[in-house]
């Protein structure tokens, strides 16, 4: 079976979508089949990420490793069981042909909460959460008292981690391993980073997360998107000089994939 990757934040803006394409794109460059979905049916970031990515090869004559990106099959009303939900059979239809194809399935939620987003949750083998290294984001899990800075309690989105780990546990499934990533961490180490760094600390081991340091504040990365490009594929495309900023950002990306602990990955990009 393949190995799903489920990327997952109810808040939007904080790197999700890039996140899955730099782990795709790493997997696929690793030799990995990589399928990918965009539960975001609106806004279909990822999607439109590896759509750039498509149109950039065939206008270059290019081919690089890329994720197999599929759309969310329709299904027809008269063909549901009995109180099935029609969200349910088409996660489920996508899943049931990429995995026949794939070593790993990266997922892409929507920073919201959704039935979809709920779901995909339940399947995740590896839940990443990336999070903007601030106490406004740390709030989407847990609460915090704002005169001591002790976590009071999970938020609504941990309960529903919780719910999906549950879930798992009784269809006989492994647990989720569930890393939170801190993202656009500032170079230096200001008090707020700190407090935030500790509060993960606290709540990872209350509520069962590793946390992992994640992508730089860096305007590469909104360069990239438009040509559905990552900072692996620079060479490929005629950059021979990468600048001190870009050979950091692409050892953010080794690092990550590192961090995940992914089955019969070596990082060797």
């Amino acid at each position: 079976m393949a190995h799903i990757i489920v990327v997952g934040n109810e808040k939007g803006g904080s790197g999700k979508s890039t996140t899955c394409m730099h782990v795709g794109t790493a997997l696929a460059r690793l030799g990995f089949r990589v399928g990918a979905l965009d539960l975001d049916l609106r806004q279909r970031s990822f999607g439109r990420y590896v759509e750039n990515r498509r149109a950039y090869m065939a206008r270059m004559g290019l081919t690089l490793p890329t994720p197999d990106y599929r759309e969310l099959p329709e299904v027809a009303a008269d063909s549901l069981a009995p109180g099935e939900n029609a969200f349910d059979a088409r996660l489920a239809n996508a899943i049931a042909a990429l995995e026949p194809v794939s070593d790993f399935i990266v997922i892409d939620c929507p920073g919201s909460h959704t039935r979809l987003s709920q779901v995909a949750h339940s399947l995740a083998d590896t839940l990443i959460t990336p999070l903007n290294d601030s106490f406004v984001d740390f709030d989407l899990l847990a609460r915090v008292d704002p005169e001591t800075g002790k976590v009071k309690g999970p938020s609504i989105y941990s309960e529903m981690v919780w719910n999906a780990r549950q879930l798992r546990a009784q269809a006989g499934l492994k647990p989720i391993d569930w890393i939170v990533l801190r993202n656009r961490l500032g170079a230096q180490q200001m008090h707020n980073k700190k407090k935030v760094g500790a509060a993960l600390e606290e709540l990872s081991r209350r509520i069962g997360f590793r946390v992992a340091p994640g992508f730089s504040e860096r305007v590469i990365f909104r360069e990239l998107f438009p040509r559905g490009l990552t900072l692996l594929d620079l060479r490929d495309t005629g950059v021979d000089q990468l600048n001190l900023s870009n050979i950091a950002a692409r050892q953010e990306v080794r690092d990550l994939v590192s961090e995940l602990r992914l089955p019969g990955v070596r990082v060797d990009f």
